[in-house]
């Protein structure tokens, strides 16, 4: 497969993934109604963010596509996250389970890491190029336990 081809399938799975959930979620959204804590962005910043990280994932997995180094580890590693990255958004805008959203997203920051040692090990830039990844959902983390902590 020509790489171009590789690098667009590859950017197109997280964006359609993210985009589909998007949609799922957007009539449960009630960001504009919690109480926020501090540090909190607009509501606008989510969707532009989520569409970088989610353009980056695929780069970085392209990168490792493209230079067939994809196993099953990685492969595992890779589409694990990404479904555990798509359910905490219905897990705390639909269902409203934010204590358990503030847990399932501890566990995606652990598979994030997980996943960079392993992109690493096969391709430093794929590796490295997650990071911005982890350090948002170490930050989402931190405004998960803060709404619910504020908004119980």
């Amino acid at each position: 497969m020509d790489k171009w081809k590789i690098y667009i399938k590859s950017i197109l799975i997280p964006i359609i993934v993210g985009g589909v959930i998007g949609i799922i979620v957007s009539q449960f959204m009630d960001y504009d109604v919690l109480q926020k804590p501090p540090l909190a962005p607009p509501s606008i910043v989510f969707p532009i963010v989520w569409t970088i990280l989610y353009i980056l994932m695929g780069i970085s997995y392209g990168i490792l596509k493209s230079q067939n180094k994809v196993d099953d580890e990685i492969n595992l590693i890779y589409f694990i996250q990404l479904g555990v990255n798509a359910l905490w958004s219905i897990f705390f805008f639909v269902f409203k389970w934010r204590l358990f959203a503030f847990i399932w997203i501890l566990l995606l920051a652990i598979l994030i890491i997980i996943m960079i040692i392993k992109f690493y090990n096969k391709n430093k830039i794929a590796g490295l190029i997650q990071i911005p990844y982890l350090l948002w959902v170490l930050f989402a983390s931190y405004l998960n336990i803060a709404f619910y902590i504020l908004n119980r």
